[in-house]
Order: structure tokens, then sequence, then C-alpha cells
């Protein structure tokens, strides 16, 4: 009887794949340069790997993360494009982190031409916890505020002045939270409505 998946045990099989896949010459990626979908494919692999070893509720881009039962969501990035299509959807994920945690993998893509074969070289695996993946400018601005002796009308200056999704009331409720509860600086940029990936 296959054992069930943990977050320890996704963690390891990650690692383990992600040396098989760098291994592996795959003809239908050769020339493939969208990253989107580099992304599926290195996923739905990944899925059939830990499907053959484990017991798992398995989710997808509809039901919101790839791993509903440990609160975890993969996330497939290239080193010379480092972000994922992965909005903040409040201001309060923006400070305080998106509510679940990610199974980062980071590649370089290599074709040979000579075998018209595609090859991803996972270059890391990174399992960052939920409570880590708030947005890093918004959290160091805030750090530094906090730091500066900010009070309440500082932080939400600092919050109406960053354009964050907030009506009045949330806004002062969110900068009450702040002070009370301060956030810490974590991994990530902002850009363009997506999660950039700090190198």
């Amino acid at each position: 009887m296959k054992p069930s998946l943990t977050i320890d045990s996704l963690c390891q099989e990650a690692h383990v794949f992600s040396v098989l896949e760098s291994q592996h010459h795959e003809s239908s990626l050769y020339g493939v340069t969208d990253g989107k979908a580099i992304g599926t494919y290195l996923e739905h692999k990944f899925q059939q790997y830990l499907r053959q070893r484990y017991i798992y509720a398995e989710g997808s881009s509809a039901k919101g993360v790839d791993f509903p039962e440990l609160d975890v969501d993969m996330k497939v990035t290239r080193i010379t494009q480092p972000q994922s299509s992965c909005p903040f959807r409040s201001a309060r994920q923006k400070v305080y982190g998106l509510g679940y945690s990610l199974l980062v993998f980071v590649y370089d893509k290599i074709d040979d031409h000579a075998e018209q074969t595609g090859q991803l070289d996972i270059l890391s695996t990174t399992f960052i916890e939920s409570q880590r993946t708030a947005d890093y400018q918004t959290t160091t601005g805030l750090y530094q505020l906090l730091n500066n002796s900010g009070n309440l009308d500082d932080i939400i200056a600092f919050l109406t002045d960053r354009f964050l999704p907030v009506d009045e009331v949330q806004v002062v409720q969110l900068a009450e939270e702040i002070l009370t509860h301060p956030p810490t600086i974590w991994l990530f940029d902002y850009f363009e409505n997506a999660l950039q990936w700090r190198p």
C-alpha cells in the first residue's frame, strides 16, 4: 500500500525528481520557449511521478493549489526569466503572505539540435512556507516605517500610496493589524501583478 504524501516526502521527492528530470532529453520540448507550456509539462510529469508512489488529493488550477491537503502550490520558473503568474488577490496577502506554501522549481533549458530534444536542467527546488510569501517591497517599506516609529496615519498613507486594493475602512483595519502584528520581510518582488522570484 502506498504511503500518504507529507510535506517532508514532497520535498524529498521533488529533489529526487529534479535530479532525474535534469538527465532526461524530451523531444516534445525541443524548440519550446513558452514558459507556461514548460511549466505545465513539468507540473504534470511531477504529479505523475508522485501518483505512482503516494496517496494524495491532486489539485488543479481550477481548485487553486496543486496539493490542497498540504496547502502547497507548485511553481516552475526559468532562471533567465524568474517570474511566476501568481497574483496577490488581496492587500493582506501582500503584507502577510499568500495563505499557502510554494514548491518552486527553477530550471534552465538546453536544446540538443543534433538529437532535436529539449533538456530541463533543474537548478533548484525550494519549499517556501506560507508565511514567507508576502511582497518584498511592501514588507520592506513597512519594516522601515515601523523602525522609524511610524504611527497609524503613516501606515495608512504608505498603504494608500501603494495603490493596494482596499477601501478606506479596510486600509484602517489593515494598518491597525500591522501595528499590532508587524510583518516580516520576505522573498518576493511584486511586478505587474505577479510574484517575481528573487534569486
